[in-house]
C-alpha cells in the first residue's frame, strides 16, 4: 500500500540525513597513505567531495520517490536495489569529508526534499519516462565526476579513487536503466536538469 511505502520512506529520509551511511564494499582508496595537501588543495577537495555528497543525497530522495510511485514490482526492487548501492557512496563520500577535515551540506534537507519531490513527479509520468529520467541523471553525474577528477588535486589519491568508483557505478546505473525500458527525454527536459545542477553544485561549493 501507498501509506505503507510512505512509512518506510520516511523512515530512510531520517536515516539519509541524521544516521552515518553504511557501506559494505571496501571504502576506494582506504589502502593508500594520506598525503599532504595545501590548505587551499584541502579546501577545494573538501567542496568537491561535498558536491558529491549532496550528489549522493539527492540520489537517494531520486530514487525513494520513484520507488514510491513505481508501478512495476521488478522495476521498484530494481529502484531500491540502486539506492543501495547510492548509500554506499553517500558513506564514502561522508567518510573522506571528515578525513579532509570538512562538514557536510548545510543545505541538505532542502537537496532531499526537492529531489524527492521530482522522483515522485517522475515515477508519476510513467515506468519508462522515470527510466529515462534516471539515466539522464545519472549520465550527467558522470560529467560531473570526470570535471571533478580533472579538477581534484592530483596527489589526493583517497578522493580520487572514491570518485573513479562512484563513476563506474553510476555508468551501470544508467545501463541498467536502459535496459529495462528507459525513454529518451526531450531536449529541453535535459537542459532544465543541467541548470538545476549546476546551481546545485555551485551552491554546495560552499554550503
Amino acid at each position: 500500500m501507498i501509506a505503507d511505502r510512505l512509512i518506510v520512506q520516511f523512515d530512510k529520509a531520517l536515516r539519509t540525513l541524521l544516521v552515518p551511511a553504511p557501506t559494505t564494499r571496501p571504502v576506494p582508496g582506504n589502502d593508500q597513505a594520506d598525503v599532504e595537501l595545501s590548505e587551499t588543495e584541502r579546501k577545494h577537495a573538501a567542496a568537491l567531495m561535498r558536491i558529491n555528497h549532496v550528489g549522493e543525497i539527492c540520489a537517494q530522495a531520486l530514487y525513494q520517490g520513484q520507488a514510491i510511485t513505481c508501478r512495476d514490482p521488478y522495476l521498484r526492487q530494481s529502484l531500491e536495489q540502486a539506492a543501495g548501492e547510492e548509500t554506499e557512496h553517500l558513506a564514502w563520500t561522508e567518510r573522506r569529508l571528515a578525513e579532509l577535515g570538512d562538514r557536510k551540506s548545510l543545505l541538505n534537507p532542502l537537496w532531499y526534499l526537492g529531489s524527492l519531490a521530482i522522483g515522485v513527479v517522475a515515477g508519476k509520468l510513467g515506468d519508462q519516462w522515470s527510466l529515462g529520467f534516471l539515466a539522464e541523471t545519472e549520465r550527467q553525474v558522470e560529467a560531473h565526476l570526470d570535471d571533478h577528477l580533472t579538477d581534484l588535486p592530483r596527489q589526493d589519491v583517497k578522493s580520487r579513487a572514491i570518485v573513479e568508483q562512484m563513476r563506474r557505478d553510476e555508468i551501470a546505473h544508467a545501463e541498467t536503466a536502459i535496459r529495462l525500458g528507459a525513454r529518451e527525454l526531450p531536449a529541453p527536459a535535459k537542459q532544465a536538469m543541467r541548470l538545476a545542477s549546476r546551481v546545485m553544485t555551485r551552491t554546495a561549493y560552499y554550503l
